[in-house]
């Protein structure tokens, strides 16, 4: 028959399932077709946004500029090469998992590592809330009707995901696996389909919106020069969200199997090429098909409902062509892949989070909680943090994309950046520590792809922070410094401690003698046990302690005193404002005060109690007590269990009913019990 404890633990285990022991850590370790979808879900699924980021700026000027989207996705294929390139660099470089953060502090310092934990803190959080909410888009471009539940289905999508994580590595690998690899499929299939029509039959794809026109908004119907410039950029920065997750490798390199480096480099590898193939794919096939997508639905002139129904993303839209109408089977196929790795795609930060954070813990940035494994084997105060933090902003904007995304990548180029310049600096050193020609020939190859990819990456960083500054990023450059202040807050809180704890000659020293202090409310059996306890460890002085609150309880006290014939002399406080801590914690201060190596132990009695609703009852002035006399120091304070009738069978290893052995010795049938053993 299962424990109430049991029964207790019934809610998480239905959650997380059975714990896993340490010794089986290894058996969590990803084979490469499992890493792929854990970890580069989200930049393979961001083919499902970062064309339509593009299409949104240019279409702010009607569609005279869209001839640039095609540049622009060329330029954006070339930067993720290079910084898949650039971190396959990172990965055999630093195999333990810190990623950008661990390559900045060793090779840039504190300043620039902490830089760039902030940065990608940030941008986990941003991951998760992006992605679920570009989920939820699909979903309502399946079935609009479901647009006014758009808040509640977000969040409930990142509670799942965080169950799912909860539950392990290997699980959330294989639940995740299969979305992932339909998503690709069905992708490059539609792709393929809807460029064959295109090019080789007489049936092109045509998009729903192929024949609205687009009002242009106020100040973009003539651009030229320095304004048509950044016009563009501002697009191929909005272009650059197909970038987000390549770090989340890195950082996840110690959930590979080995060999470690080698598997994430591979893994690396493959991610870059299926996600260029893709939102090339989606960007020649969207134009081909006339899709038009802008940020207000009724800009689009020919959208007879934008006040009420929501506008199908891209995705949909070109899926809906090439498959014959938004009914068909391929249609709801592509939506629901594309719903299902969209929210997916968030479990790259459900890793990646939780990795860096342990690492921050570990190196004492972020609280020790943060580097404990779970019953999973997975960090599962990491996980909740990052769910609860995704769900803050999902409820807070919305759960919409088009403002959530104008935060995102900030922290993505900014640890890009740092990471790739730190690595450049890596080289440096190791050039010059080797005496080997071919090594160094190797290794300089290394360092030019790095300066290639700091290069770039930098400037881009430069571009997002000039044309996204006032639509959002700005909340993202506030948020960093903060963390950034709080990390070194917890630092020096865990130096200073560290500093105070170091043992030196004092902290040897045995104490001149030990003064017990018994604490009594009346004569009882809780009061017996903690006077033998304390008699038991042989003080050099054992004081039997009351606080006189009312006289008649305490003559009575005293004449029990007296007939039982203690051996102990009772000493009685005064207390003329009927307070019971402050004469206790004030006779403490006395005796330390006194003699200042003399060590106080304060024996405290106790209730053991089996129902939440006899602690009210119970107890409250021992809490006090003991409230107070931890801040002093040279004072130990013991507790006095004594297990109420109610307690018996609550234990986790105690999982026998009824009456226990011992049980008429320690009193559990006697109705002379006493109500408290002290208060």
């Amino acid at each position: 028959m299962p424990s109430l404890s049991d029964l207790g633990q019934l809610p998480k285990r239905l959650v997380v399932g059975r714990p896993v022991r340490s010794d089986r850590l290894g058996e969590s370790l990803l084979p490469k077709r499992l890493a792929l979808p854990i970890f580069a879900s989200d930049p393979l699924s961001s083919v499902a946004y970062a064309t339509q980021e593009i299409l949104i700026v240019l279409t702010l000027a009607g569609t005279a500029f869209l001839f640039l989207a095609p540049w622009l996705a060329i330029a954006v294929v070339v930067l993720l090469a290079t910084v898949v390139l650039s971190y396959r660099q990172v990965v055999r470089a630093y195999p333990s998992g810190g990623g950008d953060y661990e390559v900045a502090m060793r090779n840039h310092g504190q300043f620039a590592g902490l830089t760039v934990a902030s940065a990608l803190l940030v941008d986990y959080v941003l991951t998760v809330a992006v992605s679920v909410a570009a989920g939820t888009d699909n979903i309502i471009s399946a079935f609009p009707t479901l647009d006014e539940h758009r808040v509640l289905i977000a969040v409930g999508l990142v509670t799942l995901l965080a169950a799912a994580n909860l539950r392990g590595v290997r699980e959330s690998g294989r639940t995740f696996a299969v979305p992932t690899y339909l998503f690709i499929s069905g992708i490059l299939v539609m792709v393929v389909t809807g460029l064959v029509r295109d090019l080789f039959t007489d049936s092109p794809v045509v998009a729903e919106t192929a024949g609205f026109t687009v009002t242009p908004e106020p100040g973009y119907e003539q651009l030229a020069g320095v304004a048509l410039l950044f016009f563009a950029l501002r697009a191929f920065a909005s272009g650059c969200t197909a970038l987000t997750g390549v770090e989340a490798i890195a950082n996840g390199v110690p959930a590979f199997k080995p060999p470690k480096s080698r598997n994430a480099a591979t893994t690396l590898a493959l991610m870059g090429g299926i996600a260029a193939a893709m939102f090339a794919g989606v960007t020649a096939l969207a134009l081909a098909s006339g899709v038009k997508y802008v940020e207000h639905p009724c800009d689009l002139e020919g959208f007879a409902d934008c006040e009420t129904e929501p506008q199908r993303t891209v995705i949909a839209q070109v899926a809906a062509a090439t498959f014959g109408g938004d009914t068909s089977v391929g249609f709801f196929v592509i939506q629901a892949a594309t719903a299902l790795v969209l929210v997916l795609a968030a479990n790259t930060a459900f890793n990646g989070f939780p990795l860096l954070g342990s690492v921050l813990a570990q190196d004492r940035f972020l609280p020790r909680q943060l580097h404990t494994r779970g019953d999973k084997l997975v960090y599962s105060n990491g996980i909740l943090l990052l769910a609860g933090f995704a769900a803050l902003l999902l409820v807070a904007f919305q759960a919409d994309v088009n403002r959530l995304i104008q935060m995102y990548i900030v922290g993505v180029f900014t640890s890009f950046s740092i990471g790739q310049w730190g690595m450049v600096r890596h080289w440096n050193r190791e050039i010059g520590l080797s005496d080997d020609p071919v090594e160094k020939r190797r290794m300089r190859r290394s360092q030019v792809i790095n300066t290639i990819g700091g290069t770039l990456t930098t400037v881009v960083l430069l571009i997002i922070v000039v044309t996204k500054f006032t639509r959002g990023a700005y909340l993202v450059i506030l948020v960093m410094p903060v963390l950034f202040v709080l990390m070194k807050a917890i630092n020096k809180h865990y130096s200073h401690v560290a500093a105070q704890l170091r043992p030196d000659s004092d902290s040897r020293l045995l104490p001149s003698k030990v003064h017990a202090i018994v604490l009594v409310s009346k004569v009882h059996k809780p009061t017996l046990r903690a006077l033998a306890f304390a008699r038991a460890t042989r003080p050099d002085v054992l004081t039997a302690l009351t606080v006189n609150v009312d006289d008649e309880d305490t003559r009575s006290l005293q004449a029990d005193w007296e007939r039982y014939d203690i051996p102990v002399p009772l000493t009685v406080l005064e207390s003329p404002y009927r307070e019971i801590t402050r004469p206790v914690v004030d006779f403490v201060k006395g005796v330390r005060r006194d003699s200042p190596r003399e060590l106080v132990v304060v024996f405290v009695p106790q209730y053991v109690v089996g129902h939440w609703w006899e602690n009210v009852l119970h107890n409250q002035s021992a809490l006090r007590l003991r409230a107070r006399l931890q801040f002093q120091p040279g004072v130990m304070i013991t507790t006095v269990p004594w297990q109420l009738e109610s307690s018996v069978g609550r234990g986790e290893d105690d999982r026998r009913p009824g009456p226990m052995p011992g049980d008429l010795r320690r009193g559990f049938t006697d109705d002379q019990v006493g109500t408290t053993p002290y208060g």
